[in-house]
Formats: structure tokens, C-alpha cells, sequence
């Protein structure tokens, strides 16, 4: 492999890495997500003959 190609492939894995582990570090540390989570209520015509 060339000099070159080593520093794109190693530019491109740390690129890659770090916004995996910056990604991970959000999820983790944002507080109180849980409260903003809604669920989805699907009514549909057909559930309505069902019932």
C-alpha cells in the first residue's frame, strides 16, 4: 500500500470512529429523551368494524 493510500484509509476509519463514539457519547449523556418519546396509536377503518 502506498503512503498515501494508508493516510486515506487511516483519515477515513478516524472519521468514521469518531462520529460512532461521538454518536454513543450523545445517546448517553442527553438527559430526560425519555419524556420527549411518543408512541405511534394506529387506528386504521378496519380496526373499527373489528370492535
Amino acid at each position: 500500500m502506498t503512503t498515501s493510500g494508508l493516510i486515506v484509509m487511516l483519515l477515513s476509519v478516524g472519521t468514521v470512529t469518531s462520529l460512532f463514539g461521538w454518536c454513543i457519547y450523545k445517546v448517553l449523556t442527553t438527559p430526560n429523551e425519555t419524556e420527549k418519546v411518543h408512541g405511534v396509536d394506529l387506528h386504521t377503518p378496519d380496526m373499527d368494524a373489528e370492535s
